[in-house]
């Protein structure tokens, strides 16, 4: 039972860990390292809509792919 539940996770981590690799190569690529440094020319810019959505949902996706790691630790031992 142990076992199979560890492997369960496992997979799930794959899978969240490919989704946030995904979420944040598609999030905007604005940020240079001009920026960096200062330049730019943008004082505040907000994010919207599905920039937004990626954003929260990157977070998201970090915090449980955590959960999901001590979970899998928390079995292993």
């Amino acid at each position: 039972m142990n076992s199979n539940i560890q492997n369960i996770l496992l997979f799930v981590q794959i899978g969240v860990c490919v989704l946030v690799v995904i979420s944040v190569l598609l999030q905007n690529r604005a940020e240079g390292l001009g920026k960096m440094f200062g330049g730019g020319g943008e004082v505040f810019r907000t994010k919207r809509g599905l920039e937004k959505f990626l954003y929260y949902f990157t977070i998201t996706l970090v915090i449980l792919l955590v959960l999901i790691s001590l979970l899998i630790y928390k079995y292993s031992v």
